[in-house]
């Protein structure tokens, strides 16, 4: 334990963990029972855990599925000497080959001792029991894990049965999957720590199916309430099991005065997964999206547009302005910035105002597919094919009004139901002091509200789109997501399809040339930028001062 020379009681209770970049190490209780350590790759979490670990000295025992299953053999273990210890000399030794085999031999070396003094015991005491051992204990809880497969014990040899296996003899440990590697090495190796070890696991969620792995390490802890478990790891789904744990947040390290930038996330009160994940995970400012974060055009295309920022995607708009509130809120813990970038759909410009005024990025055209549209993105592709940019344009935009004209009265009607559900939800919020008040309220919201006026004015305002071939209005208030094919922007490009127009615009970008600038500065200019490498913070309106 990493103690001052002259320590009080209070001191002693402690765990110093590694120097810090600025101020004194940060210290744990002595009786911490779960620490995580997580950070970026890069950020030097894995030096931190070395460093703690040599601090902790004799403490230490380490376990590692990737290393007891493919480890190096010139790299021994707490396993490795005690086989070592076990058997003697090489030329005893049973042959095994990794540290799971070394493992598996001297937890079978130890039975045979327990049935020996057991034997001798009985001699002299014909009431005497024979103790659980650590086998034991490791089928109990393989079992518990497991509970259709079965460990037995044979000549020596740990053998594996379960109800489908076609060997109904049971199966030799080589023949069992990784995850059930790693789970058995980790049962049996968890008996070997040294009484209040600090045990030290990399990866714990290596191997493991998300299924298992919260069961498995559950137990691993149950079976030594003495010791301390120190993970480090990547995967928040396993730093989230951990719902005791003290949280070592790692987010750089500086090799010169061998010291590192770190803090304790003692508590993830009214934090998500999401926002969490972020600042865990991000070297850069973060920039929360909609879509699925696989297959939607903002996964695949944001990233290419706002390179300096890390680009997390969450699914819905809710999620999107929920984050980046969250993240924006807790400014003076993680002092990075965040943005969020929501489709405009059927928003006023007072709902968009006030989304931008919270860093709440909003496009000038009602949803991603319309960003395909922008009349500089279609020049770009169509000239990069080799085509007339100036010809093709012009046919996309005829199709694009064709169709506008066709959906105008159905657009008009879903904006005024956009318009009249916002404004009722509003209006519903006021506080009223008896029921009579509230009816009287509901009662006059109709003709304030007068949907058929809204209805034509949209109406209208749609129509003069139309009239003075406003394409860029028209991309504002159109939502049609089969406005890409309907155009056939793609086959005018050379292209077969939506899906090949989209990977022709993302090569562009990925490529970073001319015209990838220019697909950027239409794409910025879409969200009132001018900068191509950043996002600029909203600028103040007349309704902001």
């Amino acid at each position: 334990m990493n103690t001052d020379a002259h320590t009080t009681d209070a001191d002693a209770a402690m765990i110093t963990l590694p120097p810090r970049r600025e101020g004194d190490p940060l210290r744990i209780p002595a009786s911490t029972r779960q620490l995580v350590i997580i950070g970026a790759n890069g950020a030097g979490k894995s030096r931190f855990t070395a460093r703690l670990a040599e601090d902790l000295g004799e403490r230490t025992f380490t376990m590692s599925a990737l290393t007891a299953l493919f480890g190096h053999p010139d790299t021994p273990t707490g396993i490795d000497r005690l086989f070592e210890a076990a058997y003697g000399p090489a030329s005893l030794r049973p042959a095994a080959d990794t540290e799971l085999d070394r493992l598996l031999a001297l937890l079978m070396h130890d039975e045979m001792l327990n049935l020996i003094s057991y034997k001798i015991t009985r001699a002299s005491d014909a009431d005497a029991s024979l103790p659980p051992t650590r086998i034991d204990r490791l089928i109990k809880a393989w079992s518990e894990i497991f509970p259709d497969n079965n460990i037995l014990i044979e000549s020596g040899r740990f053998l594996f049965s379960r109800p489908d296996s076609e060997n109904a003899d049971g199966y030799s440990a080589l023949k069992l999957s990784n995850g059930e590697k790693a789970a058995i090495y980790y049962l049996g190796a968890v008996l070997y720590a040294p009484k209040g070890a600090a045990v030290f696991v990399d990866s714990p969620e290596m191997f493991l199916h998300p299924s298992v792995m919260q069961a498995l390490w559950n137990i691993v802890e149950a079976m030594r309430p003495d010791c301390m478990f120190v993970y480090t790891t990547h995967d928040l789904e396993f730093a989230s099991s951990r719902t005791d744990a003290t949280v070592v947040w790692v987010r750089d390290y500086n090799p010169v005065s061998t010291t590192w930038d770190y803090d304790l996330l003692t508590s993830r009160q009214g934090i998500s997964d999401e926002i969490y994940m972020a600042i865990i995970g991000a070297r850069k400012p973060v920039l929360f999206i909609e879509g699925d974060g696989v297959h939607s055009i903002d996964a695949k295309l944001y990233p290419l547009i706002f390179k300096s920022y890390t680009v997390k995607s969450l699914g819905s708009c809710n999620k999107v302005i929920e984050a980046t509130r969250s993240f924006n809120d807790l400014t003076t813990f993680h002092h990075m910035d965040s943005h969020g970038i929501v489709d405009r759909d059927r928003r006023d410009d007072k709902e968009v105002d006030y989304l931008r005024r919270r860093k709440i990025m909003v496009p000038d055209v009602a949803e991603i597919e319309n960003i395909l549209m922008l009349e500089e993105v279609i020049r770009t592709v169509a000239a990069s094919r080799g085509k007339d940019e100036n010809r093709v344009f012009d046919k996309v935009r005829h199709a694009v009004f064709s169709m506008f004209r066709t959906d105008l009265r159905q657009q008009a009607l879903l904006h005024t139901r956009h318009r009249v559900k916002r404004t009722v939800e509003y209006r519903i919020d006021g506080r009223f002091t008896n029921i009579n008040m509230f009816e009287q309220h509901i009662n006059s919201l109709l003709d304030e509200l007068n949907p058929r006026g809204l209805y034509e004015k949209f109406c209208r305002e749609f129509r003069r789109y139309l009239e003075t071939s406003d394409y860029r209005s028209v991309l504002k208030v159109y939502n049609q997501k089969s406005m890409v094919p309907g155009s056939n922007v793609a086959g005018l490009c050379g292209l077969s399809n939506k899906d090949e127009y989209i990977r022709a615009i993302i090569k562009l970008l990925r490529h970073d040339g001319a015209p990838a600038r220019r697909i950027r500065r239409a794409v910025m200019k879409c969200f009132g930028i001018d900068d191509n490498d950043s996002v600029q913070p909203h600028k103040a309106s007349d309704s902001d001062k």
